[in-house]
């Protein structure tokens, strides 16, 4: 504890001689799956291949460490020091470094990192070509062990789109009802590969009834409606699309794929999910 006299300037006390409570026993013998914090914002880098340079976005950022079941507690300000180790800006290829250093740091089995940030995609209108930027949410989940092979790396999409109901084009006299959609895809990929954020997005979109713009003309508006109305879809269909080409590419092992449509017919939502893992035969729900 700090102490003054009348006068005297604040002496400080050695924080070795304070007690270190979150080190101290704990007797209920439970460990604790993840402890740490969360919401943090932070600067970070992305390389961009459109542009041949970087691409700079702001992340909320969720670190986490497992704590065995006879430690009290984890040491909060710890994540805060590693995180600070990459002054102003963490670039997207560190990510796993900062996991490891997390676990050396905190003296953890395992660690877990996680980064959620908007990112813009350059997208032309189909027909003017007018230029704009469309934004996606991307996730990083990291996860680093001292266990040999257990190293972890997801990373997730949220790209929005257009769906156009079949059934209302079949059984309307004119028209047929359509909905924006919101895809996520979660992958694993394949040892000693990656995909660009843009690569996986252009998967995704192609799924969608149509896809959606942040710039649009007449001429681009006619074309985006009368592709939707010649490509219905229900969400079951989306999905199953996006399993389909993810089952057609060898560098992910690993997906889940969902899709939302916020109807605009009705007062609630429709959804679909499908979560396989290309290394084993069978398709878990």
């Amino acid at each position: 504890m700090n102490k003054t006299t009348p006068g005297s300037a604040l002496v400080s006390t050695p924080s070795s001689a304070m007690p270190d409570v979150q080190a101290s026993i704990d007797t209920r013998n439970q460990a604790i799956d993840k402890v740490g914090v969360k919401n943090i914002t932070y600067p970070i880098t992305l390389q961009c291949p459109a542009t041949g340079g970087v691409q700079h976005t702001v992340a909320q950022v969720n670190m986490y460490v497992g704590l065995p079941h006879y430690q009290k507690g984890t040491h909060m300000s710890r994540f805060l020091e590693v995180l600070n180790k990459h002054h102003t800006e963490l670039r997207s290829n560190m990510i796993m470094e900062v996991c490891h250093d997390m676990r050396e740091r905190l003296e953890a089995e395992d660690a877990h990192l996680e980064l959620t940030f908007p990112y813009f995609i350059h997208k032309k209108a189909p027909v003017t070509g007018s230029p704009g930027m469309l934004d996606i949410v991307v996730t990083f989940e990291a996860s680093a062990s001292a266990k040999p092979k257990s190293n972890d790396f997801v990373m997730s999409i949220k790209v929005p789109a257009t769906s156009l109901c079949p059934c209302s084009k079949e059984i309307s006299a004119y028209g047929a009802h359509n909905q924006r959609c919101e895809m996520e895809v979660k992958v694993r990929f394949a040892p000693g590969k990656f995909m660009w954020i843009e690569d996986l997005f252009a998967v995704v979109e192609r799924c969608a009834s149509t896809q959606v713009f942040a710039v649009l003309k007449r001429p681009d508006e006619k074309w985006v409606t009368e592709a939707a109305y010649d490509n219905p879809k229900f969400v079951e269909d989306i999905v199953r699309d996006l399993a389909s080409a993810l089952d057609a590419e060898d560098r992910i092992v690993w997906y889940q794929v969902m899709s939302e449509n916020f109807e605009s017919i009705h007062n609630h939502n429709a959804y679909a999910f499908i979560e396989k893992d290309k290394r084993n035969t069978k398709t878990t729900r």
